[in-house]
């Protein structure tokens, strides 16, 4: 699994936890990853859940295995500043 970043869209499923299975899934944009130890392959994850529109209706705090995640989107990576020439 790679290291998952702020604004990456995630599909939690039942892969990641019993209670997101069926018709409970749901997509997150991620906001922040709990740094605090847990158990083995497990996290906490902070993000606003989207409807089918892409659009944020409640924001989410959920315990899931890492493994079972599904990122749908990488968050974009910056673009290092340019340095302006002196003139």
């Amino acid at each position: 699994m790679t290291d998952l970043k702020p604004g990456d869209l995630l599909l939690i499923g039942a892969a990641c936890s019993v209670q997101f299975a069926d018709d409970r899934e749901l997509r997150l944009r991620l906001v922040s990853v709990d740094p605090r130890p847990t158990y083995q392959g497990w996290v906490w994850l902070t993000g606003y859940v989207l409807n089918d529109k892409g659009l944020a209706v409640d924001k989410r705090e959920v315990f899931v295995q890492q493994a079972g995640l599904r990122v749908l989107r990488a968050a974009p990576v910056p673009l290092p500043a340019r340095r302006r020439s002196a003139r």
